[in-house]
């Protein structure tokens, strides 16, 4: 049984979709030798569909090259879809086109994954923030600078960082950056490309903190792009699992954290380090590599690594099933596996750290980031 949706998950469904994916289709022509013969297509995106509500946060995780950051480029528009529907407050934006597309993108904005590659490194961070506002035409002046000071206190910075280079700072203070400048135009969307993989383990946890915190404040609908369970589950109140192309599982958080559909989606809960030692769970190993998405196998795409295949999955696709309460799950079988109890990681299996707590607790806010 999956835990039942919460209030804030029952009344994101009850209002209007802030973003509609239907049919999402990508795929890329690869290219060999001196005259272009056509290698073959890469399947990077192949027909996927989800919504999100004004102010929740999604999480679209899986292993390398399954598609998650194809799929954000995608929903900006940052590369046109050769399928599929994209709308945004109900609003088709594969049918908008120069001022009009340039007028929505204030709407929708991005946070990438390397915070130095990113950012102009001949610009200050002054310059940088106050760029989109001139783009957009928005403040001047005075106006413009005080909106600057707001950006970097927001973020955890101080007014005075507006007139340094981004070289001068750490991995964590350029995301605070890039995040600052994302928002410096007052988004309703917010998509982050995986924004702590890239950043040290004791500064994730500062960076996630903030994110969680700026996304409640300005009820920002969020898509976080991740393949670290662990991060996702303290940010997400949905999550999507992602593998060559397609999403296999779609549910609330805490159902698919309690109980896992999807043998991708366990072998994925199965691999979340433990950190008490002494704890023991048992693991789902996966057999064989990722196959290329220039040769997606046919039927189910996860038949040639999964350990409950049958014959029906090498033959026929498994349809994406909703289960009445927002579960979705892409598999023939998910009825008759085993429970997935000792797969996936438990509350009781972490130990408590009082001083970690207290940590934690003390840099929850944005504090002065590093």
């Amino acid at each position: 049984m999956t835990a039942a949706p919460d209030a804030a998950e029952a009344r994101a469904r009850s209002v209007a979709p802030l973003l509609e994916v239907a049919g999402l289709v990508k795929h890329f022509r690869l290219e060999q030798g001196f005259f272009g013969a056509e290698r073959g297509w890469l399947k990077a995106v192949d027909g996927i569909d989800f919504t999100l509500a004004p102010g929740e946060a999604l999480a679209l995780v899986g292993e390398s090259g399954c598609g998650k950051s194809t799929t954000g480029r995608l929903v900006l528009r940052l590369i046109d879809p050769d399928q599929g529907a994209i709308r945004f407050e109900g609003r088709d934006i594969l049918a908008l086109a120069g001022e009009r597309m340039r007028a929505l993108r204030r709407e929708m904005q991005i946070v990438f994954q390397d915070p130095y590659g990113s950012l102009n490194p001949r610009m200050t961070v002054g310059q940088m923030l106050a760029e989109p506002l001139a783009i957009h035409g928005l403040r001047r002046g005075i106006g413009r600078k005080e909106r600057v000071a707001e950006l970097l206190s927001l973020v955890g910075l101080v007014p005075a960082h507006a007139r340094r280079y981004p070289h001068e700072f750490s991995g964590g203070q350029r995301q605070r950056i890039a995040i600052a400048r994302a928002l410096a135009v007052e988004p309703k969307l917010l998509v982050c490309d995986e924004p702590v993989s890239a950043l040290d383990v004791s500064v994730r946890a500062q960076v996630v903190n903030l994110l969680k915190e700026l996304q409640a404040r300005f009820a920002l609908g969020l898509v976080f792009i991740a393949h670290d369970l662990a991060v996702v589950k303290h940010i997400a109140q949905r999550v999507a699992v992602m593998y060559l192309g397609k999403i296999v599982e779609l549910a609330p958080k805490e159902g698919l954290f309690a109980a896992p559909r999807h043998p991708y989606s366990r072998a994925l809960l199965s691999a979340i380090p433990l950190p008490a030692p002494e704890s023991r769970r048992r693991r789902l190993l996966l057999e064989g590599d990722v196959p290329s998405p220039l040769a997606v196998p046919p039927g189910c795409r996860f038949h040639t690594r999964c350990p409950y295949a049958q014959a029906r999955c090498r033959e026929e696709a498994p349809a994406f099933e909703d289960d009445g309460r927002g579960h979705f799950t892409a598999c023939h079988f998910w009825r008759e596996m085993p429970p997935a109890d000792e797969f996936i990681p438990r509350a009781e299996d972490e130990p408590s750290n009082p001083r970690l707590e207290r940590l934690q607790a003390r840099f929850a806010p944005a504090g002065a980031g590093r």
